[in-house]
């Protein structure tokens, strides 16, 4: 289960869809929830092809861009009750966000547009009172990739923009089903398999070879301030047309440990540590990023980000510059992109979440403006047009949701 820092309260507000009683407690619990995204990022630089280097979100400098509309259909499970329980998440998303998380065969060929639209989430959430008393969760279906402190719903993270290691060293989206087993109530064991990091099945896979999850939450350590979650997957990753067959045995180890400490009802850090090994591919990632979120008022957070990113083979860090590019890419078929050189970079994000209780139905509206310094430390130049050491980015995004 991911770990991160979230700037907003809970959300309080969704629809019910069967408020009436008569409808029954299981459909009594069915919700619909929408939202919306947007942001800029602009850079004084001006790249000649108008990109930011290494951001996906925020790829197009200087353009603002529709990053999400989505609607989340969803009844969920409660692991805190010992019974049987099913639930379900069904959820639509349509804009520039989408290029980067499509499964292929289904959704990244209905259109070469940069606002595209893709499934989300699709899965069906059980829970099973088997083994232990908190007993076992399965989600089965499209599923959002676990890995990592940055997610795609832009509510659970600090910012418009997302680190390396979110981008590059973490899967988006799988297809296949993950277990959550309570063991105690300090200690979750995780597990899951999957057809691969946005693939599926067929010509729709870049490889034969299945992949899957394992790890653990530690929950409530120091007094309950601190959480520890450490996940790992193995399995082939690499596309057959770019290293034969031996890219069905090729294992690509990706590993991730996340410690959030709460310090007091105000000040939260987060630190997470990320190493990826791709035997096919000879390349290896590793990164450290840490999080800082500090409460000025009830409805203004003060946030920090600050990363050193190594990719030592140059293979993982690039912008795509075409719609169509990045899904291509994980089949090694055509895809334009704007690479670099083996690289260590260092990033800082600094910025600020105004997030207001409108109320009137309102789930959550936020302003995020933020300023980022990207940098080479060890003197390559990848970014703007591979003319600077680094590079200079501000913005932000709104967002708002019922």
């Amino acid at each position: 289960m991911t770990a991160g820092i979230v700037t907003v309260p809970e959300a309080h507000a969704q629809i019910s869809l069967f408020s009436d009683k008569h409808y029954g407690e299981w459909l009594h619990g069915v919700t619909l929830q929408g939202q919306i995204e947007g942001g800029i990022m602009a850079n004084p630089a001006r790249p000649d092809n108008g990109m930011n280097f290494g951001d996906y979100f925020a790829d197009h400098a200087n353009q603002a861009q529709l990053n999400q509309v989505t609607f989340t259909l969803s009844r969920a499970i409660d692991p805190g009750k010992s019974e049987y329980q099913i639930g379900f998440a069904l959820e639509a998303m349509y804009g520039s966000d989408a290029r980067y998380y499509h499964l292929l065969g289904i959704s990244n060929r209905m259109t070469s547009n940069r606002y595209q639209l893709i499934p989300a989430q699709a899965h069906v959430d059980v829970h099973l009172p088997w083994m232990t008393k908190n007993g076992l969760d399965m989600q089965a279906g499209i599923l959002q990739a676990p890995m990592g402190v940055e997610t795609l719903d832009p509510t659970t993270r600090p910012f418009y923009t997302i680190a390396y290691t979110s981008q590059y060293s973490v899967p988006f989206q799988n297809l296949g089903a993950i277990f959550h087993w309570h063991i105690v109530p300090m200690f979750d064991f995780t597990f899951g398999i999957d057809t691969g990091n946005q693939t599926t099945f067929g010509r729709n896979d870049n490889n034969n070879a299945a992949a899957g999850y394992v790890g653990f939450n530690i929950n409530g350590l120091a007094g309950g301030k601190l959480n520890i979650v450490e996940l790992s997957r193995i399995g082939p990753e690499d596309a057959v047309r770019s290293i034969g067959r031996r890219a069905n045995t090729a294992q690509r180890y990706w590993n991730d440990l996340i410690a959030t400490y709460t310090v007091n009802d105000r000040l939260s850090v987060t630190g997470e540590v990320n190493f990826l090994h791709d035997v096919g591919l000879r390349a290896e990632t590793y990164s450290f990023v840490s999080f800082l979120a500090y409460k000025l008022s009830p409805t203004l957070t003060f946030n920090y980000r600050g990363e050193i990113y190594r990719d030592n083979s140059g293979l993982f860090v690039d912008t795509f510059l075409t719609n169509q590019a990045y899904m291509n890419a994980i089949l090694d078929i055509y895809a334009p992109t704007e690479t670099a050189p083996p690289t260590t970079y260092g990033e800082m994000t600094l910025g600020v979440t105004w997030h207001p209780d409108l109320g009137g139905g309102v789930r959550v509206f936020e302003l995020r403006p933020e300023i980022r310094f990207d940098r080479s430390l060890n003197g390559t130049s990848p970014f703007n047009d591979r003319r600077n050491t680094g590079m200079f980015t501000f913005g932000g995004d709104a967002v708002f949701g019922f």
